[in-house]
């Protein structure tokens, strides 16, 4: 098969006529050439020559006049150069072997069948050379094109080697099988779940990194079942693991908390790309098997899964080494809210609730509305249709609420430093009850917010303030 007319930008014969002057055979190989056949477009190519690949990458620089983009990295025998949009990645062909107790290989120079031995799967070991006298060829010694047709994943050689070589490989699989929605073949999943335990070796960064492309595909859902049924689950993410299974008291049973939280990240991915709203989806109930409780009266019960689960987010992050900054903060604020737009939807929509939602939501409002409306999965058409229209209500009359747009970014009106001056009272806890009191007060309606209303109110309620919680005034 030929593929020159998929090579239409004039950069592929330029890299080839350099090879061609220097000797050298040169392919276009991996993600790009199995983008050709998936209609998929991409900026990133890599590049395989027999030889050297970070000596064929200068010429390419010098030659295209790129010498500034070239970025060399001898370590690893490989070069970079940014030409425009693109970024272009030469390497020489290699063979790899392995040491068992790390995934790093032990790489010597080889052929180009040696290079496409190493591959991970069969739709990324093709190659397309660039020479002239070839120039176009698909280079296909595993049938890589007929596996990319019937959209299945295996791997070139022994599944049980590729993985157990490199335990990396089966989150690739997974996260490759969720993006394109391939199936994984059965030799090669019963590999991965036969190697699972090798993914010890490798740092929670580089499973952070497969975790959130699986994350960003249109159906996170199918990646995470996938590791689940792989086993591969648990040895990564034990906490998700727990909130499988359905337990039964009294004939009441309560629904799996798992497949909830999978159908509740599958809608929130419908609605939004956020990355971390979806994290937040994952993990709105991760306090459920540790609040879970049975009540003869109530059945089972999971009060305040929200607050323990908004607690656990910092400690759970830590541990994967996911990012300690305000993504995690945010990731923590929605898994604590979450349940806050169903309470107040069914509190008939009081403007007291309202502004107390938007002001604890703040700028992260509608993407807490669309996690609250997510999490709607129940299977009863009337009770859904209800919490629906409880939304609707509260969406309603966040509009109508006048100062919604302050509130979001609330300060409160009043200053530490005028209570001080004021009451002549240090920083401390009188303080701070003043200053919730005017929250409250303009949060119920009693005020408006603004700063001379709020004074008012200061004048008049904060002496009994203060004389509740034991101050004397001077």
């Amino acid at each position: 098969m030929n593929l020159s007319e998929d090579l239409k930008n004039p950069i592929f014969r330029r890299i080839g006529e350099i090879a061609d002057e220097m000797g050298r055979e040169v392919y276009v190989v991996g993600g790009y050439v199995r983008d050709i056949f998936l209609d998929r477009t991409s900026d990133d190519i890599d590049f395989v020559t027999v030889g050297s690949g970070i000596e064929l990458a200068e010429h390419v620089a010098g030659a295209l006049g790129r010498k500034k983009g070239l970025s060399v990295y001898a370590t690893y025998g490989t070069a970079q150069i940014k030409a425009g949009n693109m970024e272009l990645e030469f390497v020489g062909a290699r063979k790899e072997s392995y040491n068992r107790q790390s995934r790093n290989p032990i790489v010597e120079d080889g052929s180009l069948e040696d290079d496409q031995n190493r591959r991970d799967f069969t739709i990324n070991a093709m190659a397309i050379c660039l020479n002239s006298d070839r120039f176009g060829e698909l280079v296909d010694p595993f049938g890589g094109l007929a596996d990319l047709h019937r959209r299945e994943i295996r791997t070139p050689l022994d599944p049980d080697i590729t993985f157990s070589d490199d335990p990396l490989r089966m989150m690739r699989a997974i996260r490759f099988a969720t993006q394109l929605s391939f199936t994984i073949v059965p030799e090669t999943f019963e590999a991965i779940r036969r190697n699972r335990e090798r993914i010890g070796i490798i740092t929670k960064e580089r499973i952070n990194d497969e975790l959130g492309k699986i994350m960003r595909s249109s159906k996170p859902s199918i990646g995470f079942k996938l590791l689940d049924r792989a086993g591969l689950l648990e040895l990564i993410f034990p906490a998700l693991c727990d909130l499988k299974g359905v337990e039964i008291m009294e004939g009441k049973g309560h629904k799996d908390n798992f497949n909830h939280t999978l159908q509740v990240l599958d809608q929130v991915a419908e609605k939004s790309d956020n990355e971390w709203l979806r994290w937040a989806a994952l993990l709105h109930d991760i306090g459920k098997p540790v609040t879970k409780r049975y009540d003869e009266k109530l059945g089972w019960t999971f009060h305040n899964h929200n607050f323990v689960g908004e607690k656990m987010i910092p400690r759970l992050f830590r541990k994967m080494k996911l990012p300690m900054n305000e993504k995690m903060k945010y990731v923590a604020k929605l898994v604590g809210l979450h349940m806050r737009p169903q309470s107040v939807g069914e509190e008939g929509v009081s403007d007291s609730g309202v502004r107390r939602l938007i002001t604890d939501a703040g700028d992260d409002l509608e993407d807490l509305m669309l996690l609250a409306e997510a999490d709607i999965t129940s299977k009863n058409p009337a009770k859904v249709r209800r919490q629906l229209d409880g939304f609707t209500r509260l969406r309603e009359r966040m509009g109508q609420i006048n100062d919604a747009d302050a509130l979001r970014k609330w300060k409160n009106p009043i200053n530490g430093y005028e209570l001080m001056e004021h009451f002549h009272l240090p920083p401390g806890h009188e303080l701070a009850l003043i200053k919730d009191a005017v929250k409250e007060a303009i949060l119920e309606g009693k005020i408006p917010y603004e700063h001379d209303a709020a004074w008012e109110f200061v004048l008049k309620e904060g002496p009994g303030i203060l004389e509740k919680a034991g101050k004397t005034l001077n």
